[in-house]
């Protein structure tokens, strides 16, 4: 089965072809696109404005790089949410018009559960604690009892929006954290900030005021960038590692756009070798937001039975994780 995934969930539209091969994820081909506001954050109209002047584009390049035709497609699949309205419309309109156009079966998936499986279709973990670090996201998750359970997350903003917060307040390029990795790495003070882990869950907004107060004092930035990923880091850390304790799993999994930083991977490999763990991180485009994961998603529910018509294909902003009805996995 080759399936086409089309992700929209926020700044990134995302068209991936991938396959089943020896049980595991082939990626045939993963086009992103990024929407980069001239200012400010992301505004959900501009967002989607410019999914849709980027979808034919994109799913033409998709297909060329995947080296098939629009006609060897078995299945679309797409980001049913959660996420940003204007945005999953889009991409689910373009979804529909491709799956009717094609006479293909289409199905809408959990974007968050998505990242869970597209890293157990391409690493060797099966059953783990994922800790999902993104822009608006922020949670741990496990499959435990029948469904995908969070165990911990934010309280208000996502590690990704704190980070671009931060850097768009003090004049750092969007994507913020990629940027705030490179300063940091030229950090050599930890300045104290706000840690706050409560119970399972964090909240990461009291950092962004004692940062800005500290960079007024006349901080160096690349002290104050080095601060804010050592303290909001070990706070995933910890939390991750009680989920962990708690469901007596062994294996931990990184996913969402922060997972690619690579002091957060430093960090979380070494509570999971002191813990005798193993730790799985995705290569680097499939843990962004990408259709890639839509696609291998939409694979997994298919053979599992699940079938959508289009009347069932309707958006869910608040598709929270563990709404998902899982069946493809016992236990």
């Amino acid at each position: 089965m080759i399936a086409l995934g089309i992700e929209g969930t926020a700044h990134s539209l995302g068209v991936g072809i991938v396959t089943k091969e020896n049980g595991k994820c082939r990626v045939l081909s993963n086009v992103i696109k990024m929407h980069r506001p001239a200012e400010g954050g992301i505004h959900p109209r501009e967002a989607a404005n410019h999914h849709a002047e980027q979808a034919p584009l994109v799913l033409a390049e998709a297909v060329e790089k995947a080296g098939i035709s629009l006609s060897e497609v078995d299945l679309v699949s797409f980001s049913q949410g959660p996420g940003l309205g204007p945005c999953l419309r889009t991409a689910a309109t373009a979804a529909r018009a491709l799956a009717v156009s094609l006479g293909k079966p289409i199905i809408g998936v959990n974007h968050c559960v998505a990242h869970i499986e597209i890293g157990c279709g391409v690493t060797d973990c099966t059953d783990p604690i994922l800790l999902y670090a993104s822009g608006a996201n922020t949670q741990i998750i496990a499959f435990t009892n029948g469904k995908y359970r969070v165990f911990g997350e934010t309280l208000d903003i996502g590690i990704g929006n704190c980070l671009d917060k931060f850097a768009r307040d003090h004049g750092i390029p969007f994507p913020g954290g990629p940027e705030i990795e490179k300063l940091a790495r030229a950090g050599r003070k930890y300045l104290e900030l706000p840690y706050s882990v409560k119970g399972m869950d964090l909240a990461f907004s009291g950092i962004l005021s004692s940062a800005a107060q500290y960079i007024k004092r006349g901080e160096t930035v690349e002290d104050v960038c080095y601060s804010i990923q050592e303290t909001t880091f070990a706070m995933l850390t910890e939390v991750a590692e009680r989920a962990m304790a708690h469901t007596e799993k062994n294996e931990i999994l990184l996913g969402g756009g922060v997972a690619c930083n690579a002091r957060l991977q430093e960090m979380v490999n070494i509570m999971a070798r002191e813990r005798g763990a193993q730790a799985y991180v995705p290569p680097k485009p499939l843990c962004v937001d990408n259709g890639a994961m839509i696609g291998w998603m939409g694979i997994v529910m298919h053979e599992a039975g699940v079938r959508m018509s289009l009347a069932e294909t309707t958006v869910n902003q608040r598709y929270r994780t563990d709404d998902v009805h899982v069946t493809w996995r016992s236990g």
